[in-house]
Order: C-alpha cells, then structure tokens, then sequence
C-alpha cells in the first residue's frame, strides 16, 4: 500500500491531504493579509456596470469617492482607500471613454460625455496631487532622476548658411554667380558700422567659382576692417530612398553641394542690401498626398533686380520663381500669409504635432510662422489652445503688429473652456513685431463660430469678422450660420496697467439659409465685407464712426455664387471683388471676359457705395475645367490672383495645377499665368502676399534683405506654446503641500530654473545646459534631485492652463539617483492632461491611457503584500489556497494517476 504522506513529502506538502484532494472535512482558511482589490472576480460580480458609472458621472457626482470605497480587511491601511478610490475613478473615466465610441450617440450627449471627461480628468489630477499615501508613492506621470525640457532655445548662433547654391565641385563656375551680382553687407558693432560694396565684375576674368567668389569677398572684407568672414559649406552627397506602392527603391547618390557660410565676426552684426530689387509675390501652398506646406518666391515684372534663375533641387521650377521653401513637419495646412514692414513674411498654419524642440499642448495648434526674405525660418509663435485651434486670417498694421484670428476647441486664455469643451469659439490675438503676445480676446455663441476673417482700422481698432450657428452676445439669431462682425477698441486694463482688446459692438446678419463672411478690407472710414449669403455673394459697406464702430451703409448682391469669395479691396475709388463661380451670370455689368466653363475665378469692379452702376466690369479667367482663386492681391492696378486649375471632366483625385496670375484691372487683359505642377500631382495654393522691392539678386545666393542671425527670443511666452498664467505645481516627495509656479511674461529659462528650485524647497537642482552636438547649439532646462535631498514631485496644471505639455516636461516623480531603501515605492500613472474623446481617435488614445493607469495601481497594490504569510489569491477571489499549493496539489494528483494504472 502507498503511503499518501511520504508521496506528499516528496512534492513539499505536509499539509493533511483531506485539504486537498476532496475530504469532507473543511480546510482553514489562510490569513487575508490584504483587501480585496476592486479588480478581484468577488468584487467585479458586484461592482457597478459601465452604464451606471456613466449615468452617474453624467448626473455630476464625483469621479473618485474615497467613502464609497469599502474595505474587507479590518485596520488595513489607508493607501488602500485611496488606491481603490482612484481606480474606481479611472474605471468612471473608461466607462465615459467607451460611451462616446457608441455609434450613433447624438452631439448633444457626446458633448456632455467629452465634458465630464475632462472634469473627470481634472478631478483626478487635482487628487494625485494632495492625496497623501503613507507606504507608496503614486504619481500622474513617470519616476525619473532627471528630466529636461523638450522646447530648446537656440543659443545665439555665431554662423548663417544659405540653402544649396551649386553642385559638382567647388572650383567649377556657379550659375548663380553670373551675370550683374551686386549687393552690400554691412558690419554692426556698438561704436558704428561698416558696410563693404560687393560687385563681382569687380572680379574681372576670374572664374566664379565657390573658392574664388568667396577669397573675393573675404578679401573686401578684410580691407574694410570687418571680422565677419564668408566660408563654403560642403554638403556631401547621399542615397535617396522613396516608396513606390509597397516596394522600397534606392535611388543612387546625386553630385556634391556647395551653400555659403556665413561666420560673424566678435560683437558684429551682419546685414544684407541689394543694389537693384523688383517686387516679390509670395504663395503658400500644400502640396502631395499628403499636403506638406511650402512658400514659393516670384519675382515681378519691373525693376532692376537680375532675372530669377533656377535653384538646385527644383524639379518643380516655372519661370520666375526665385525660391521655394519647406515648412517644417507637423504642418496641416497653410492658412494665410502677410508681409511685414520689415520685409518678413508671416505664415498662418495649423499644426498637429510641435516640432522635438517646440512641442504644442493639445491635439492641434496654430503656428504664426516669421520668414526672412530668403525663407529661412526666424521663429515660431505657438497659439497655446489646451486642445484645438484653427487660424484662419492674419493682417499686420503699419507699426508691425499682427493680429490673428480663428476658432478654437477646449481652453484658451484665462484656462477656461467655451460652453463646451467639444464647440469651437472664435479667437482674436494681437502680437507685437516681435511675436510677443499682447491680448487675446475669446468670443463665442452657445452653438459652434469662428473668426474667419480680421483687419486693422485707424487708432489700433481690429475688426474680426465670421460665422455662428447661434446669437452672439448682444445679437439676434436669424437661422443656419449667421455672419458677423466685431470691433475691438484698445484700453489699458488699468491706470498704468497693459492694454487689451475690448468688444465696442457687434453685429450679426445673413438671411435664413447658411452665411459666411469670406473678405474684408477697411478703406478710411469704410469697412467692406464679402461672403456667400443663403448661395448668393454678397458684398456689404459699413460706415464707421470716430470711434471705429461700423454702421451698415449698403448691400449689393451678386447672384447666386456656386463658389467663393477669395478677397475684397479698394483700388482707385473702386472696390474690386474675387473669388470663384460656376454662374457664368454674375449680376455685375459689361463683361470683359466671357466665362470658359466650370468653374472660373472672377474679378468683379463696383462702385465705392455699391449702387449699380455703367463703369462696374466684370471679368472671369479660366479654362473649360474647374478653376479656383485662393487668394488675391491689387497693386498699381493689377489683380494677383492664387489658386488651383484642374483639366475639364477632373475629378477630385485628378491632378491639380496652381496658378499665379495677373491680370489688369480696367481691361481684364491676362497679362500673366505661370502654372506648376508638384509632389503627386498635387499643387493647392492656399495664400498670396506682395512685397514691394523684396527681390533681388540675394534671393540666387539664399541670402535675406536685413540682418541675418537673429537669435530666439528668450521670454517663454514668445518661444513655446505657453502663455501668461499657466502652471504647474512641486510637492515634497514625502507628502505636503503642493507649490504653484506660475509663467509670468518676462520668465526665460533661466527665471523658471530659480522658481523650480525655490518652490520645491531645494529639494530640486534646475540649471540650463546646452547641448554642444546639437545643429544647432541648443539650450534646454534640466532638473534633478538636489545633492543628499529626497527629490519631488511635480504636477501639471489645471486644464488649459497647463504649462509642463508646452516646455515639453512630463509630470511626475524626480527621484534621486541612489533613493533611500526606506522609501515608499514610486508608481508611475503616466496619464496625460491632454486626453480627450473628440475624435476616434483620441477615444482611443484615452482608453489606452486609462488602461495604463490601470496596470500601474495593481502594481502598486502588489507591492504593498507582505513579504511573509499566507496572501489571498485575489484572481479567484476563494482564499482557499495560493498558486504555489495549487501547483503542488496537481502534481500530486498526476501522481496518484500513474500510481494506480
């Protein structure tokens, strides 16, 4: 006979075999060493269903409640409590998270499941900060030594390189050295400057080659006294590797490039000027598949300026242009452009996703981009929306300021959200010549608007024009999407304090049907709007009085449009209106060119109080295909019109051209069309701007009119995405009360490195550091535990007012290097401020993030079992016995089988 008790030695067990293989006689059960988790079998059966957790988070109760948080362990710690308040809270999150991917979920309740979310999100941020856990540690973000700001400042750079001039080798003639090439550079120090004539006929039958061209001019430079020196900057050849449908092809090296390099002298600041200049038109378009923004330069007829020449690297080249520049990755569309005083060019575009450098806080931003004449990238100034934004128009006053309009989703200035979290409100900026922010007015009806339109008037006034779904403050509703129309006049806050935009008036019309305000231009003491009213265009004046607040004067319709409105100005007591229609029978008068077919750009010319009159002309320019204006511009009696042509019967996946054309005012004679094509087929001009006198023979040698190596600012409000007021917050990594550091708008890197220090008790050492093998040279801010200190915690700020995502820092645990091996374990959350259920795809995102929130309280609950002693099988929920002994029973009863065969 077998003796059952030495087989179950063999295996471990001395337990009576009766507790383990089907006796009558009941087993003890085990210690319970821990509550019950909320994730265990037993509790799950009981816990509320997801529909519950909604309706109630719906009715407004809190997401996490520690006293609805029952314990099964009597004495067990308070940690508990709260660990399963908080995954209580983030099941809450979920449950609202899968809610609003129910298909057919009506705007309404989706608005309210996106807002709870929010304030769900909120509420749990607001709770990691002050719950106080005695035996672990449970932070929003992640537990590192050392973190570092993603948004780099580019520290002061010493050198300027050109965009590629030539190709081959360096002692071969250069095209675009040819010709009559004469500029002048000029040398700025404190006590004066030096300017150095650079005339390359100067050079007589020297070939001009990259060395020779360049031992001539730093032989100039020389003799005037000036340090500055002009290098060649090699750029070696590389394999290019492009898709084809699913196959991956090489494509072998191309020939060397050259570009020049400019390396400033101590103390001096260079500058450029040509000799002889035409005028500039810019055009911003999307291009490819995937939409990718880039600038193209044209030079204008007239002047003296040298006949553009074709650059390397551009295959797409028409004659005329004289540059075209990338924009940088991230960009999702190219809205709107305007040229500066200083020749600058500012560019309107949406991004969804900030650069490593320049990260933005929520799903989408709007970038106001400054390039120089040689379009090189001189900085950008991030909106700052917590969620989404949109820019839609920009204009810029005599004195250099720009204002900047759109709509934007979720929270703006000061932190708050519109009605809704999920409805888009219309937004107006004003920034100072340098990209400084100086006020930021959000206006919105209780349905859907945005600011699609914005103008500056006499004595600072800005007039914002747009749409709304509903009534705007001080206004009456007349059906569909209404336009309006807001004066902002600008008033100190205080006796001495800053100034801001305050709403005068606002005006709201349109019909019955959906309206849009598409142009606008103010002309003295007239302001003219354009749109499609209900599928008619309509052009309206309003008078203005001394004050800048306008009066509708006059109303002239167009007939029905069947297209759009692409710009309205004034031009010698006429005003000139253009956009695009498919109505070959505009209500306009004399036609001077017949329309071709499809649809056709228009160039309509009324009189100043838009009465019907015999000088008013109409003139449409076309092909027999579909033809589109963008955008336009008048100067000296020419229309410069922007926009795509596509070939008759084209559908929208066909090739698509852009077009830049200039056409004559009083004739409608076409006096120019350049057509290109681009990457994919696929050219969509977005925007025109004119720049009097901005071409020249700088633009060949990639060298901008004005003063190169401009350094970024250093004030954080002007650099990255965040604004005055925003913040986060420092807590002692061992409990206490949490520290506020509030962005001011004089704070550099260097005076947030001082309030980190200060507001986390020392505990934390904040310096900036600079990366010597970045290109180029960056400086970033960088944080870690401070010698034999404890470290801390930090936290981000409220919703909209978080200033860690625009610096790029993560929340969470800085801890030392060699902790203390009594201290309480540290769990990272890593759930970001910035979920939200507005589109399927970021329900996915929040349920991913949940999720992981999820995992990282379980793990922290694990790490509170003791090290000894029985521990309850949380997975079956039944404390009848542990993993280990129910291994062990099984392979005792394998045993018992072979045994009796």
């Amino acid at each position: 006979m077998i003796n059952n008790s030495y087989l179950l030695g063999l295996y471990g067990i001395t337990t009576d075999t009766g507790s383990l293989i089907g006796s009558n006689t009941p087993a003890a059960k085990p210690k319970k060493t821990q509550p019950t988790a909320p994730w265990a079998s037993t509790a799950s059966a009981t816990a509320p269903k997801a529909s519950e957790l909604v309706r109630a988070a719906l009715a407004g109760r809190n997401i996490i409640n520690e006293g609805s948080v029952e314990l099964d362990l009597s004495g067990a710690s308070s940690d508990y409590r709260k660990m399963f308040a908080l995954y209580q809270g983030l099941n809450s999150l979920s449950a609202l998270a899968d809610r609003a991917s129910v298909k057919g979920l009506t705007a309404a309740e989706a608005a309210q499941v996106s807002k709870r979310f929010s304030e769900g999100l909120a509420e749990m941020s607001a709770y990691l900060k002050t719950a106080d856990f005695e035996d672990v540690r449970l932070v929003q973000g992640v537990s590192q030594t050392k973190v570092k700001t993603s948004y780099a400042l580019e520290r002061a750079p010493t050198t300027f390189t050109t965009a590629p001039l030539h190709q081959g080798v360096a002692t071969s003639p250069v095209a675009a050295f040819e010709g009559d090439v004469k500029f002048s550079m000029t040398a700025k120090t404190e006590t004066g400057s030096q300017t150095v004539a650079m005339d390359l006929s100067e050079m007589g039958s020297t070939e001009r080659s990259m060395v020779n061209v360049v031992n001539y001019m730093n032989g100039k430079l020389e003799a005037a006294g000036v340090a500055t020196r002009v290098g060649t900057q090699y750029i070696p050849a590389e394999p290019k590797t492009i898709k084809s449908g699913d196959k991956t092809i090489t494509l072998p090296a191309g020939p060397d490039q050259w570009a020049l390099k400019v390396t400033s002298g101590a103390g001096e600041k260079v500058s450029f000027a040509a000799v002889d200049t035409s005028d500039a038109v810019y055009v911003t378009q999307g291009v490819g598949k995937a939409g990718a923004g880039q600038i193209l330069k044209f030079q204008a007829d007239g002047g003296a300026a040298p006949a553009a020449q074709q650059g390397v690297n551009d295959p797409f080249w028409v004659e005329g242009r004289v540059g075209h520049t990338e924009m940088p990755e991230g960009v999702e569309a190219v809205r709107a452009s305007a040229v500066a005083p200083d020749g600058s060019v500012w560019v309107v575009a949406d991004l969804k996703a900030g650069d490593a450098a320049q990260p933005i806080k929520g799903t989408r931003d709007v970038a106001l981009m400054k390039y120089d004449s040689a379009g090189n990238l001189m900085q950008t100034k991030l909106l700052g929306a917590a969620s989404s934004a949109n820019g839609f128009s920009i204009a810029i006053d005599d004195d250099g300021r720009v204002a900047l309009a759109g709509s934007v989703t979720g929270a703006l200035v000061p932190g708050k959200s519109g009605d809704s979290p999920t409805t888009a409100d219309s937004f107006v900026t004003l920034f100072d010549d340098s990209g400084k922010e100086l006020w930021t007015q959000r206006r919105g009806a209780k349905a859907a608007d945005e600011a699609t339109e914005v103008s500056f008037g006499a004595d600072g006034v800005v007039y914002v024009a747009g749409r709304s779904k509903s009534a705007m403050s001080g206004t009456v509703a007349l059906g569909g999407w209404d336009s309006y129309l807001q004066t902002f006049q600008e008033k100190p806050l205080t006796v001495t304090g800053p100034i801001t935009g305050v709403n005068a008036s606002t005006l709201q019309f349109g019909s019955a049907g959906d309206d849009s305000v598409q142009a606008m231009t103010v002309s003295g003491s007239d302001l003219y709007t354009a749109g499609v009213e209900n599928g008619k265009a309509i052009v309206r004046r309003f008078t203005l009085d001394a004050g800048g607040v306008p009066t509708l004067a006059s109303t002239r319709d167009l007939g029905y449009a069947s297209g759009e409105i692409a710009g309205v100005s004034v031009e010698n007591g006429k005003v000139v209106v253009t956009g695009h229609t498919n109505n070959a029978a505009l209500d306009i008068g004399t036609v001077t060119n017949a329309h071709a077919g499809g649809k056709d750009v228009f160039v309509a010319t009324l009189s100043a109080d838009l009465q019907a009159s015999g000088s008013d002309r109409l003139t449409y320019f076309g092909g027999a295909g579909d033809d589109t204006a963008a955008d336009v511009e008048i100067k000296n009696g020419k229309v410069w019109i922007t926009g795509t042509n596509r070939a008759e019967g084209a559908t929208k996946d066909s090739p698509t051209q852009g077009y830049l054309a200039r056409i004559d005012l009083a004739t409608g004679a076409v006096e120019q069309n350049k057509t290109w094509r681009a990457a994919d087929d696929q050219a969509k001009p977005t925007s025109l701007s004119f720049a009097a006198g901005g071409s020249s023979v700088l633009d060949r040698l990639g060298l901008p009119q004005g003063e190169i190596m401009q350094a970024d600012s250093k004030l954080l409000t002007v650099g990255t995405a965040a604004r005055v007021g925003d913040q986060f917050s420092i807590s002692p990594a061992g409990g206490g009360r949490a520290v506020t550091v509030t962005i001011e708008a004089k704070d550099t890197l260097e005076t947030l490195a001082k309030k980190i220090v200060n507001a986390s008790g020392r505990q934390l050492d904040a310096k900036v550091v600079t990366d010597l093998k970045a290109v180029p040279v960056t400086q970033r801010l960088q944080i870690s535990t401070a010698a034999n200190r404890e470290g801390a915690i930090i936290s981000s700020g409220a919703v909209g007012k978080d200033a860690l995502a625009a610096l790029g820092l993560t929340p969470g645990f800085v801890s030392p290097v060699k902790p203390d091996k009594d201290a309480p374990k540290t769990f990272g959350l890593n759930l970001s401020t910035l979920l939200n259920l507005n589109d399927p795809a970021s329900i996915k995102a929040a349920n991913e993030g949940i999720a992981q929130a999820m995992t990282a309280v379980r793990s922290a609950y694990k790490s509170l079992a003791p090290s000894t002693g029985t521990i309850t099988n949380t997975q079956t929920g039944k404390g009848s016995s542990t993993a280990y002994y129910q291994t062990q029973l099984a392979n005792f009863q394998a045993a018992l089988s072979r045994l009796s065969v």
